[in-house]
């Protein structure tokens, strides 16, 4: 009995100390998100620290363990010598006592990386024996638990980690040690007898079986949307700090500075301003023109002219462009505001209630206004502007030459740009003769090659990798930044003229009064974009949109024929080179079964290998049931992709699993014979099919996309949604 007794503390204590070492694993996995550090290491040395500490050695064997431990893992992240090399440990009692000194003094912003990695494995490896003290010897766990919730909880609102996830397994492991602590309290206390296998079958299995059917209610269930989704921008607005952060990293949203691009952000559906227009289009705040390799600078100083009576000067094409004269009004809501003005293409003046001059900011073409020489923010203001519709025969056949300013200007590379970079830009140009069919194969490029619209998940550049370089043959995951700096250093690397441009899209419509011309748009923080601008002589600047899922707002005029003429097979889009992809279902238009010829005279006899007829023969009828397999397989590829497809809209309604189907759909419809024109719109196509078919099925299914991908978030009856997707497909397909 004593035995048995024994078995059941030891599995106790060692089910309590898992626990708890998964629990701690959770304050590390958030690092490698909020910040540039590997956690790899940092969890191995844990897992030793726990497992070393589990064992409860003497501290006099303990202490020199760990200690060794973490000498190795600190000359693995920062020395190149031999372990055994007695100089690296001299050098690191160097900075261990140079940084102690600088502790003693206050300067805490001078501690290096090497001492501050040092300070994070102490640490960890108090943490192991602090866990096993509250888990195993206390038995009191309830602190720890909701410190970390907490924990996950404040990253999760306040920085990029989405901690969703997380929240649900800290919730298992949680309950799961919860139940083990306080039975075995009550064992102890009553002084009741059980055995291992009593508390397998009795206890362990059946708590394990209901916490998982809990987590699985929890998580299926229906749950409201949260009242106040985001209280970050609300916090800001508060303290008049908005517009701190960097533009795509970190929260979405409008900020400054954006010299080092990449990382991960979190959507943020605050409503930033509401505006009265006639038609959609961008909202323009700014461009920047010098690419470092990391993001964007600007070249010029910052130079302020005055705009008299708020007649703007900027002017982004010329005078021989068609356009159409329009009004906007803007007005913002909440308590955040922009520290510059939103503008649509073609501004002619500005006019507000508030006694402000106008600025035009020359080196960013961005617009500001002050009071008496200060800054000062705008509630409201109404836009006059000329929209401009570009005609595509003039942009195809300019052949003027791009002045010398404007060359220098904007044709600027990094001098370390890889050169792969330009000559995958120099393969997808290849046989376009015109500067418009250069930048269009190159927008096109994204959408047809595998690249991905990504928010989440998005690694930053290392310190020696260029932004673009990585994008484009490592990740070919990203968000808007991602795909407008790609295209314009690829422009840039062929010579033409290009920057960078930035603001927001048009917004989602929010009220229900169809008949009248103008309507209202809501902008929210997630609508902040960037795009492309390319300079045409003779003509300006031209906006393009390369970014996956989303539609150039600008009009192009082009003839009849040409838009509905399909895509040339020059057009073709190329795929990425030296960039290993998996092959999807959908790889039918490449031949893959190529015989092999053998050279007779590296055949090798059956003898000499000692393979036997019967062998053979099996083989043989394995490769033909194979080949039969996946003859069935590629015929009735299409069934099999649109079955999976609509088993994942069914079972995870969401915007990645309805973004898949509907460019699923586009992909069948061009397999199928309905092209979409080069320069149509995705309305214009969906009115097209839906002629073809005679409803009006294809324009609903695109008004819910344009909607989500704008407003970030699906919206609409999800049987309605699967099944106009479902008869659209069964229309193509027929």
């Amino acid at each position: 009995m004593k035995k048995s007794q024994k078995q059941v503390k030891t599995l106790h204590t060692l089910l309590l100390y898992l626990a708890g070492f998964c629990l701690f694993l959770e304050w590390l996995y958030p690092l490698g998100d909020i910040s540039d550090t590997s956690i790899g290491v940092f969890v191995l040395f844990a897992l030793y620290c726990f497992f070393i500490s589990y064992f409860q050695l003497h501290w006099l064997i303990s202490i020199p363990i760990k200690g060794f431990g973490l000498l190795f893992i600190t000359h693995l992240l920062y020395f190149e010598t031999s372990f055994l090399d007695v100089n690296w440990m001299r050098e690191a009692l160097q900075e261990m006592t140079y940084n102690i000194g600088l502790m003693f003094t206050g300067e805490w912003y001078m501690l290096t990386t090497f001492f501050r990695s040092v300070l994070f494995l102490l640490l960890i490896w108090l943490m192991s024996y602090l866990l096993y003290y509250w888990f195993v010897r206390m038995k009191n766990i309830i602190l720890f638990i909701l410190l970390t919730f907490i924990y996950i909880g404040i990253l999760d609102t306040f920085t990029v980690y989405e901690g969703s996830i997380a929240i649900v397994r800290i919730f298992i492991i949680s309950f799961i040690a919860l139940g083990m602590s306080s039975l075995s309290k009550e064992i102890e206390n009553k002084d009741i007898s059980i055995s291992v296998g009593q508390r397998l079958k009795y206890w362990l299995l059946p708590l394990v079986l209901f916490v998982a059917v809990v987590t699985f209610i929890g998580y299926q269930a229906p749950k409201a949307d949260p009242q106040w989704p985001d209280p970050l921008p609300f916090l800001e607005g508060t303290a008049g700090s908005f517009g701190n952060g960097s533009f795509g990293t970190g929260r979405v949203g409008y900020g400054e500075d954006d010299s080092r691009l990449g990382g991960s952000f979190s959507q943020d559906d605050t409503v930033l301003f509401e505006a009265v227009v006639e038609e959609d289009h961008y909202w323009r705040i700014e461009t920047k023109d010098v690419y470092t390799g990391k993001g964007w600078e600007v070249s010029q100083e910052r130079n302020l002219l005055d705009q008299i009576d708020g007649q703007i000067s900027l002017s982004t094409f010329r005078n021989n462009v068609e356009t159409e004269s329009l009004e906007a009004a803007i007005r913002f809501t909440g308590s955040s505001r922009l520290p510059k003005l939103v503008y649509p293409y073609g501004v002619s003046s500005m006019t507000t209630d508030e006694n402000v001059d106008f600025q035009l900011d020359e080196s960013l073409e961005s617009i500001e206004t002050t009071l008496n020489g200060e800054e000062r923010v705008l509630d409201s203001y109404e836009v006059s502007y000329e929209n401009p519709s570009f005609d595509i025969d003039a942009l195809r056949d300019n052949s003027e030459q791009d002045s010398e300013s404007i060359q220098d200007r904007y044709t600027q590379l990094p001098e370390n740009l890889p050169a792969r970079v330009g000559d995958l830009a120099e393969e997808i140009t290849a046989g376009h003769e015109t500067r418009y069919d250069k930048a269009r194969a190159v927008e096109r490029y994204f959408s047809t090659n595998g690249f991905e619209y990504q928010t989440t998940n998005i690694p930053r550049p290392r310190e020696e990798e260029d932004y673009v370089d990585q994008f484009l043959f490592e990740t070919q995951i990203g968000y808007c930044d991602n795909f407008s700096t790609a295209m314009v250093v690829m422009l840039r690397s062929e010579g033409i003229p290009a920057r960078w441009a930035k603001g927001f899209t048009s917004g989602e419509r929010i009220d229900s009064n169809l008949e009248e011309e103008n309507h209202v748009n809501q902008i929210t923080n997630s609508n902040a974009h960037s795009w492309v601008e390319v300079y045409f002589p003779g003509i300006g600047w031209v906006p393009f949109e390369p970014t996956q899922g989303f539609t150039n707002m600008a009009d192009f005029d082009a003839n009849v024929e040409e838009n509905n003429s399909p895509v040339s097979e020059e057009e073709v889009p190329l795929e990425a080179p030296d960039v290993e992809q998996d092959e999807g279902p959908e790889g039918e238009e490449e031949e893959t079964d190529q015989p092999v010829e053998q050279d007779e005279d590296t055949a090798v006899s059956d003898e000499e290998t000692g393979i036997s007829a019967k062998t053979i023969y099996v083989f043989i009828g394995i490769g033909i049931i194979l080949l039969l397999a996946g003859f069935i397989a590629y015929k009735k590829r299409r069934q099999i992709r649109i079955y999976f497809i609509q088993r994942k809209l069914e079972q995870h309604f969401d915007d990645a699993a309805f973004q898949e189907a509907y460019l699923y759909l586009l992909k069948l419809a061009d397999k199928q014979g309905y092209q979409r024109g080069s320069d149509e719109t995705l309305r214009e196509f969906s009115q097209r099919i839906d002629n073809d078919f005679h409803t009006r099925e294809m324009s609903k299914l695109t008004g819910v996309y344009e909607r989500m991908i704008y407003s970030k978030r699906l919206k609409g009856e999800k049987e309605e949604i699967i099944q106009l997707w479902k008869n659209l497909i069964n229309q193509i397909m027929a």
